[in-house]
């Protein structure tokens, strides 16, 4: 029996609460108040930002993009927006890549300076932790640095946007979702998915176990990074209190061309989950 995206939305916020606490050990700035609803949005980050395989073979898909697309299926944060404040139609700049990583960020920021946006999404770090190999993961400290250097750019060319860090989802729960199934474990292989999490899928080997394990911790520090990284941001930064990490999304809201990026459905639900943790508007 499937959950209601009201009542997934309340369970993954009680999932990342005790994530938040028992891992991160996050602490909320002092939230500025949110202010009127913004007139513009970029959206910073990789494949899932694009829409990548929502809508088509191996393609970007950024009217699908749970930030900045303007499918009504979804619901990005753009139309929400645009419900409470028509200002912001045709203000939708998505400047996120495929294939991107965190050291892509301060790039990405330029951009967001550049187009005036009020409000920024940022989520990065799914790239960083799914490699070819555990040793070629980013590490904690470089994966900071980029992320500092990113934000202190939009703090000092965009300094009245609002900044909303999302957590990055839990690639062990992708690893759970889709073991079971041959064709995914068939894609993971021929196509190299995220093989530091993904490799040898049906192993219980203790070796395989702890990898995964790890790969897994790799992206709670990453998320833990955000989350720092907001409180040092300020006032005008939300991070999404681990609210998409804690998702227990399923394998019906994942593309069946590559069993890892999110679907039509898992983009709607990744815009529910990540919206309702930002700025209320």
């Amino acid at each position: 029996m499937s959950l209601s995206w009201r009542g997934a939305a309340a369970l993954a916020a009680l999932t990342a609460a005790a994530v938040t606490a028992a891992q991160l050990g996050f602490v909320a700035p002092a939230a500025a108040a949110p202010g009127p609803p913004p007139g513009s949005i970029a959206s910073m980050g990789d494949s899932i930002s694009r829409g990548f395989n929502a809508c088509g073979w191996y393609v970007d898909c950024p009217s699908r993009s749970f930030s900045t697309g303007t499918d009504t299926g979804v619901n990005s944060h753009y139309l929400r927006i645009k419900a409470v404040n028509a200002a912001i139609n045709g203000h939708s700049y998505n400047d996120a890549a495929s294939g991107a990583k965190v050291a892509d960020m301060p790039g990405q920021a330029a951009s967001a300076v550049s187009q005036g946006a009020a409000y920024v999404t940022i989520l990065i770090g799914a790239n960083d932790a799914c490699t070819s190999s555990e040793s070629s993961m980013t590490s904690v400290a470089a994966f900071r640095a980029s992320l500092d250097s990113a934000l202190g750019a939009l703090k000092a060319g965009l300094p009245s946007a609002k900044v909303l860090l999302i957590s990055i989802p839990d690639l062990q729960r992708l690893w759970q979702v889709g073991s079971g199934s041959a064709s995914a474990r068939t894609i993971w292989s021929v196509f190299g998915v995220c093989q530091s999490m993904l490799a040898n899928p049906s192993s219980t080997a203790a070796a395989d176990v702890a990898r995964r394990d790890r790969v897994r911790q790799r992206v709670v520090d990453f998320n833990g990074q955000l989350a720092a990284a907001c409180v040092a941001y300020g006032a005008n930064c939300k991070y999404d209190g681990g609210a998409v990490f804690g998702y227990q999304f399923t394998l019906s809201q994942v593309s069946t061309w590559d069993y890892f990026h999110p679907n039509a459905a898992g983009q709607a639900a990744l815009a529910s989950i990540s919206y309702a943790a930002g700025f209320g508007w």
